[in-house]
């Protein structure tokens, strides 16, 4: 009866090590981390804003904010939030995007053009850490409106997203590529 106990107890255990290594390695990017203040009655409380980029440098990515009361924690809360918004999108064989894409969010736009293979990551501020994050190598974007690091990192994202393939097209218009 003892030794059943501890056959269950070594499943048990090896299931939960196999959840671990299943779990795709995540590169997490600091884009700012800044003091921010709360103004309150005994006076004003001080913390810190994280704003975190996070991938798997394969076609994976999304962005995390989080405050907390030390940066450490801020940073933490940051990836979580970054795990939870992870996205897909697609990336060429020559490590670019499939084609032209704009995003946007709030004031800010984002315009990405796919580049041929060599030329790099030709893009400014937080723009570039998505870009990288994600595994883009080859790809020319400009940002216009606000220069908010969040807020870019957002319109980045949104136009990632609204990325497609030639098959996904073609399966949504109900035509066959051969």
């Amino acid at each position: 009866m003892n030794t059943d106990l501890k056959q269950v107890n070594k499943v048990k255990k090896n299931s939960r090590r196999n959840d671990n290594r299943n779990e795709p390695k995540l590169t997490e990017r600091l884009i700012k981390i800044s003091r921010v203040s709360k103004v309150t009655k005994g006076g004003k409380k001080l913390s810190f804003r994280a704003i975190v980029v996070i991938g798997d440098e394969k076609g994976q990515v999304g962005v995390g904010v989080a405050k907390a009361d030390d940066v450490v924690n801020a940073f933490k809360k940051a990836k979580a939030d970054g795990r939870k918004n992870l996205i897909k999108i697609p990336i060429t064989k020559s490590l670019s995007i499939p084609h032209r894409v704009n995003g946007r969010f709030g004031a800010c736009k984002i315009i990405m053009r796919p580049s041929i293979e060599g030329s790099g990551v030709i893009a400014g501020g937080a723009i570039r850490t998505v870009l990288e994050v994600v595994g883009i190598k080859n790809v020319i974007a400009k940002q216009l409106g606000s220069d908010n690091l969040l807020n870019n990192a957002r319109a980045a994202i949104d136009a990632l997203g609204s990325l497609t393939t030639a098959a996904q097209v073609a399966k949504k218009r109900g035509l066959d590529l051969n």
